[in-house]
């Protein structure tokens, strides 16, 4: 027979009858360790029990008031949601979004390399902030702040979801600035140091260096480019396309990351020769054929392509040259002739200006343009209030 609380000052006083009043929400009864158990019927039907006991019946109580104020609110959480491990979550988080296939392996790799020895076993209700910035300080020890961003941002969108899903009551993640990439810029390439490369590399990959600088295009999208993108009667280079190699090496055919990757790009007129000349001799036949191929005809692998271009950093004397700084040193070329924010955007295939911002630092040649256009402006000023000064003194003389 469960025994019943012992009255409290604060309770009413039983009836004759010895029963006591009927609670409004929940009920409480004695355990027979001497606790206080409380227990209520959830918005779900389910009868639940505090998820702890109570040493005595007005705590339990007032635990029961609070939890049906918690309901009345609509904040209420079904308890058993956040018991589903954050593995089992986080798989089939990936598994439900519509995102890239490089996108994908990437957030898999973040996912058991980074991510999944902390946390996999763990429920998402028992992921607590401290449990991140812990994680977060022990993965900063071991890679790269970069490397610990991403996972950090997949980290905090998984648990976005889980909130939105009424899993839990609160995202963990909630350290300030920490899925930002702190990603040093890369160095300028002088234009003096890409025409280097274009003579230091195998002359099928002549055009390859001077498309890739001087119309701003990615590896993926020189790789991917075919001959009827490229109309050297314009001069503009359509890019639609994307050439995309994954961790395993399978290459594949992909749309650009965005919108606002599908651009059409002003070829300079200088380059134009020697790409018609690469057309002609070696890019793959055909009106759909890829304007650069491997030696061997097949698609161009960036791993394959690696062992050619440690060769060329070392003969320009660039050890730590990477191929996209000849985008960065197009990209640069582009600011300084005072393209505006939104041209660098367009020509960048870029739809937010953060990258394009980069581009905007001035340079030393096109700052003393600047100040000379700012002292001819005062100098101006200057001859018209030295007139005016001097009209109102011959006015005073009459």
């Amino acid at each position: 027979m469960v025994k019943t609380a012992p009255p409290t000052p604060e309770e009413p006083k039983r009836s004759s009858k010895g029963s006591s009043p009927k609670r409004r929400f929940g009920r409480v009864r004695l355990l027979p360790s001497g606790r206080y158990q409380a227990r209520y019927n959830g918005p779900d039907g389910v009868d639940r029990p505090a998820p702890y006991t109570f040493a005595t019946k007005r705590e339990a109580d007032r635990w029961l008031v609070l939890k049906e104020a918690e309901i009345q609110r609509g904040d209420w959480l079904n308890p058993d949601g956040g018991m589903i491990s954050f593995e089992v979550y986080a798989t089939q988080w990936i598994d439900d979004r519509v995102i890239k296939r490089t996108t994908e392996g990437l957030y898999r790799s973040l996912l058991k390399n980074h991510i999944m020895p902390t946390f996999g076993s763990r429920q998402l209700a028992d992921i607590k902030d401290a449990d991140v910035r812990r994680w977060r300080k022990e993965r900063l020890n071991a890679v790269g702040q970069s490397t610990v961003a991403k996972a950090y941002q997949l980290l905090k969108a998984i648990m976005n979801t889980a909130l939105a899903d009424e899993l839990i009551r609160r995202n963990p993640c909630q350290i300030r600035g920490a899925s930002v990439a702190d990603t040093p810029e890369r160095p300028v390439v002088p234009l003096a140091k890409v025409l280097e490369v274009a003579d230091a590399v195998p002359e099928r990959f002549r055009a390859l260096v001077l498309l890739g600088t001087f119309t701003s295009l990615r590896w993926g999208e020189l790789a991917g480019l075919r001959r009827t993108n490229l109309d050297l009667g314009a001069g503009v280079v359509r890019v639609v396309g994307t050439l995309v190699e994954l961790n395993g090496g399978k290459l594949f055919d992909d749309t650009p990351k965005s919108r606002a990757g599908r651009r059409v790009v002003a070829i300079p007129s200088e380059i134009i020769p020697d790409l018609r000349a690469h057309l002609a001799r070696y890019a793959e036949p055909g009106e759909w054929g890829h304007v650069f191929i491997g030696p061997k005809g097949g698609l161009l692998r960036r791993s394959a392509f690696r062992r050619i271009w440690n060769k060329v950093q070392a003969d320009v004397g660039l050890p730590d040259l990477h191929f996209h700084d000849l985008r960065h040193a197009g990209n640069t070329l582009a600011a300084a002739t005072g393209a505006s924010l939104r041209e660098l955007m367009t020509r960048m295939g870029h739809s937010s200006t953060r990258a394009a911002l980069i581009y905007q630092h001035a340079t030393q040649e096109r700052d003393q343009a600047i100040a000379q256009a700012l002292g001819k402006a005062l100098k101006t000023e200057q001859k018209k209030r030295s007139g005016t000064q001097r009209a109102r003194e011959i006015k005073k003389t009459k």
